[in-house]
């Protein structure tokens, strides 16, 4: 009989009745308890942590920070309750404490009460770190502290970058203000050298223009010298002309008071007097013409006269010697002529003597006349004019009093400026000597300003000015610089899909090894029958590899359709589960027939050694040597690698690779199967009486 029509009488046993049909039944869902169950029950935990209940504690204070008011606690707090990474419930330190004790809670985080005060501080002079809290307690669950560890660590990450952000702003801000301070300090040193250019120049004038003002401030001093004697002989002098005007006030004020009381009373008489005077002027003064201008005629008639009598007087008398009374009257004209001969000629000679006399006369009473006049027509008001006049001259001493104090003053101020000019003199030699150094000085204080203008001007193309976008960007990559960019090339959507690769063959070995604790490995009518080795342990693998299939069908079916798993390569993992499956149920078979009862323990056995060794959770390099060590020798790992590819995706290297070892090892597990049943083929008496029997 063939192999296959022994399979299926094997496989036909199990529909005799109701309990081998439920057993069958139970045989195929049996991969369920371990595959689907199993990855159902965390498929996606990391989904549903809003359900973990943690405890919340913000004794934050908050803080002040340039000029607002800082609540980071609060802000934080705010945070995390939107996130909802866990069930928050915002209570007090005291109730946190007894609630992690108690179980309530399975952590508590608590932002303590300087933590606005300590991130505040990052922008500020004197930096501090702002800590966190986090309390757990294992014995309540163990996985649960090492996610909040990863959940906090974000938390932290993301406060840190927040105050980092304060403190690099305020950073980027200062190197704005420092670029632009130093940019008018540039600006100022280019000034400042160009300053110095002239500054140079008008040092070596001033050094120039200070040796001149040396020679100009001896002059001065002695000039002023000069001046302060020439104001004492002016104060003098003014002294006396204050006493001359004190004097002449004193008088006219004493005339004045005696004649000012004639003026008021006689100013008209006085009027009438002066313009009779200048009335009475006129005649003399005509009279006085006439004299002067017939003094020569008369002198000369009068002296003809005279010649032409004692001419007359000689003829008659003398010489004709004419009797009567002719002669002795004519003597007697004769005389009197020559007498008033000679008194014309004394007139005339008077008037030749004095003209100058006479017209200065004639002239001083045409003055006399006119001021007569004016005195005639100004004596009605004599008396005012006198005030007046009187009031001129009092005026007149007070102002010499004044010219002479002011003498005195000058007097003064030149004896102090005489010795302010010595001094004077004496620090212009000073400044001379300290032009010529500052001459020098300013020659090194140029040429150091062009260092320093270039300096800056360097400075400034490496001093960053940021504008707020610029300073933003910096800001957002040195807060937080270094970014995990977490690109999944095949990524598992979820913890079950991740984790299926390991939970899916495990639930295939236990199928295969229940499915032989119900099913021969060997079939018994095949050994008695003496059948071939081969087909009998095809005959005892056939019906097993099939139910194998039949719970691969049950099990991704429940998975995908249940729970949603989704496989990039559908067929390729169906194709690969029956060839894991097929594999598996040949090693299973080969141990139960080999070793009987004892196969069945070695079963479990390679089971435990696979699990640990397969790196289903961790990789396999956590795990101690030993296990590193078996890991290429033991089928799971093939078959866990292989499915992480086909689930998720990525290179098929490891697939086919796993294709030819899990081939090997059902090919080397059915020729073993074999050889166990020829040998099987012999009875002995262990066989007939088995030292162990399940």
């Amino acid at each position: 009989m063939r192999s296959p029509r022994l399979a299926a009488l094997e496989l036909k046993r199990f529909g005799r009745g109701k309990l081998p049909r439920a057993a069958l039944v139970a045989l195929l869902l049996l991969p369920l308890l371990y595959g689907a169950l199993y990855l159902c029950s965390f498929w996606d935990p990391y989904s549903r942590l809003d359900r973990i209940p943690v405890a919340l504690v913000d004794d934050d204070k908050g803080a002040e920070a340039a000029g607002q008011k800082l609540q980071v606690g609060r802000e934080l707090s705010k945070k995390l309750r939107d996130s909802k990474t866990f069930e928050w419930h915002e209570v007090s330190d005291a109730e946190a404490r007894e609630g992690l004790e108690k179980g309530t809670y399975y952590l508590s985080l608590t932002v303590p009460s300087d933590f606005s005060q300590r991130i505040a501080s990052s922008s500020g002079d004197s930096p501090e770190t702002g800590a966190l809290q986090v309390h757990t307690n294992d014995a309540n669950n163990y996985i649960v502290g090492s996610i909040s560890r990863t959940v906090f660590a974000e938390v932290r990450a993301a406060a840190s970058t927040k105050a980092s952000r304060s403190f690099l702003d305020k950073i980027f801000i200062s190197f704005g203000d420092l670029h632009d301070q130093t940019e008018k300090a540039a600006k100022g040193a280019g000034d400042l050298k160009d300053g110095l250019g002239k500054a140079k120049d008008g040092s070596k004038a001033l050094a120039d223009g200070l040796s001149d003002a040396k020679d100009g401030s001896g002059k001065l001093a002695g000039g002023i010298t000069k001046l302060d004697t020439g104001a004492g002989t002016l104060a003098s002098g003014a002294r006396q002309v204050a006493e001359g005007t004190q004097q002449l006030a004193d008088e006219a004020n004493a005339v004045a008071g005696q004649a000012r009381p004639y003026l008021k009373d006689n100013g008209k008489t006085v009027g009438d007097a002066a313009k009779l005077l200048a009335d009475s002027i006129q005649p003399v003064r005509d009279h006085l013409q006439r004299i002067i201008d017939l003094a020569p005629v008369a002198a000369s008639g009068t002296r003809k006269a005279s010649q032409d009598l004692d001419a007359l007087y000689q003829h008659l008398c003398v010489d004709k010697s004419t009797e009567g009374q002719v002669c002795p009257t004519l003597k007697e004209a004769k005389k009197a002529m020559a007498t008033g001969a000679t008194l014309t000629a004394d007139v005339n000679n008077l008037v030749k003597d004095q003209g100058g006399d006479l017209k200065k006369l004639e002239k001083s009473l045409a003055d006399l006349q006119t001021k007569a006049r004016d005195l005639a027509a100004k004596a009605p008001h004599l008396s005012a004019d006198l005030d007046k006049r009187i009031a001129d001259i009092n005026k007149l001493n007070k102002g010499a009093h004044d010219v002479a104090k002011g003498a005195a003053d000058i007097h003064t101020g030149l004896g102090t400026a005489k010795k302010g000019s010595t001094d004077l003199d004496t620090g212009v030699g000073k400044l001379k000597k300290g032009a010529g150094a500052l001459d020098g000085g300013i020659v090194k204080l140029s040429d150091g300003s062009v260092q320093l203008s270039n300096g800056l001007h360097d400075g400034v193309g490496k001093i960053p000015d940021y504008d707020k976008q610029q300073r933003d960007q910096r800001t957002e990559v040195m807060a937080d610089p270094v970014k995990l960019a977490s690109q999944a090339m095949h990524k598992a959507p979820n913890y079950g899909t991740g984790f299926a690769p390991y939970f899916i063959p495990l639930s295939l070995w236990v199928g295969a090894m229940v499915a032989y604790m119900l099913i021969q490995p060997l079939n018994r009518r095949a050994l008695a029958a003496g059948a071939s080795a081969w087909r009998i342990a095809l005959a005892g693998w056939l019906p097993v590899a099939a139910i194998g299939l039949a719970q691969i069908a049950a099990l991704m079916s429940v998975l995908h359709f249940g729970l949603g798993l989704e496989m990039e390569r559908t067929a390729g993992t169906l194709g690969y589960l029956a060839l894991a499956s097929c594999c598996f149920t040949a090693i299973v078979q080969w141990l139960n027939a080999k070793f009987g009862a004892a196969g069945r323990i070695l079963v479990l056995a390679l089971l435990m050694l696979q699990l640990t060794s397969a790196g289903g959770t961790y990789p396999v390099q956590t795990s101690p040597a030993f296990f590193n060590a078996i890991h290429p020798y033991l089928p799971m790992s093939y078959v866990v690698d292989g499915l992480r590819r086909l689930i998720t995706g990525g290179d098929l290297g490891v697939v086919w690779q796993g294709c030819a070892v899990l081939a090997a090892f059902t090919a080397g597990a059915l020729a073993l199967t074999a050889l166990s049943a020829r040998h099987k083929q012999v009875w002995s008496l262990d066989r007939l009486h088995p030292e162990l029997s399940l």
